[in-house]
């Protein structure tokens, strides 16, 4: 079987896009791929956070992770920092990165764009999230558009050090879906909906409840048209909605356009309110249960224990190959 590595942050509040562009397709790679899931709580660290907050949203996420429908007997689910050698393999790697590659991250220069000062784990993550995937020779990472200068480093990276130390890491390949790997802001469509936006308008978090997704599809940005097709140039708006409705309701964009075709925006957006609403009330019911049953941290410390046996065995060869034992 090929091996699947992700990661997802837990910090600020896991929306549609992430479930859309992440999270549901982590459940489908779990059947066919030996799938390895973090809650990389080591990168929220690179930006100001508050601890009790963070160890809050790392067991959210793990149990956001159970309740969509990732399985820990076909799935590694696992905490990020209970896997020591993540943040050691960082190190000897931030050892072969040149600070020309670091500085070209695109990233870091919008998240760092108008702040006085950022910490340097800010700037080096790349490296961090390159650690994170080669310790598990991974075959495939699934990634957003956003992330794939990201993956062009972990593939180079991988390859320098094969090349300077001998055959070492398996050069991983990325899995970007065309449709829905970028789902836009709800109240600025021109824009990737986001965790960290500063309107609660942005988006819609997996654990909102219906009536909070009802006023914010209700609200979201359109045009004055009020013809619906998709034209993500000319319609962004009506084009994101299409391509959510698509992607949870597994309708066709072309057969979205003939069912709504002569209809206004209202009806488009009320009836997408039942299909997000359908989709995500399961999955917050799950939750409610999982958080309540005290099993998190239980299949997380398993998790950790078997990520451990696989990270165990690249970091020893790593260190051996750079003179470290």
């Amino acid at each position: 079987m090929k091996r699947v590595f992700s990661g997802v942050q837990p910090s600020g509040r896991i929306h549609l896009g992430n479930y859309i562009g992440a999270l549901q397709r982590f459940k489908q790679f779990q059947e066919e791929n030996e799938a390895f899931y973090c809650v990389v709580n080591l990168h929220a660290m690179t930006v100001p956070h508050d601890p009790q907050e963070l160890r809050e949203k790392t067991l959210e996420l793990a149990a956001l992770y159970l309740a969509i429908g990732l399985d820990p007997k076909k799935s590694v689910l696992f905490v990020q920092s209970d896997v020591p050698a993540h943040a050691e393999l960082a190190w000897m790697l931030q050892c072969v990165t040149y600070m020309g590659e670091a500085n070209r991250m695109t990233q870091f220069k919008e998240k760092s764009e108008g702040k006085d000062s950022v910490s340097v784990g800010l700037f080096t993550y790349p490296v961090l999230m390159a650690a994170d995937i080669l310790l598990y020779q991974t075959d495939y990472v699934p990634v957003g558009e956003d992330q794939k200068q990201h993956l062009e480093l972990t593939r180079d990276l991988a390859n320098r050090f094969n090349q300077r130390f001998g055959e070492t890491f398996k050069v991983p390949e990325p899995k970007i879906e065309k449709v829905g790997a970028r789902i836009m802001a709800l109240d600025n469509p021109t824009k990737k909906m986001s965790k960290s936006a500063k309107t609660e308008w942005n988006n819609i978090a997996v654990l909102d409840p219906p009536s909070v997704i009802q006023k914010k599809l209700m609200r979201a940005v359109t045009d004055s048209e009020n013809e619906i097709r998709y034209d993500p140039e000319r319609k962004p708006g009506v084009s994101n909605l299409l391509t959510i409705y698509s992607l949870l309701a597994g309708k066709s964009i072309k057969e979205l356009e003939r069912m709504y075709r002569g209809e206004g925006y209202g009806r488009l957006k009320k009836d997408l309110v039942d299909v997000v609403v359908g989709e995500f009330e399961p999955i917050q019911k799950r939750y409610e249960d999982i958080r309540n049953s005290g099993e998190v941290e239980a299949i997380l410390a398993e998790g950790a224990e078997r990520a451990k046996e696989i990270a165990h065995q690249t970091l020893q060869d790593v260190k051996e190959k750079m003179g470290l034992s």
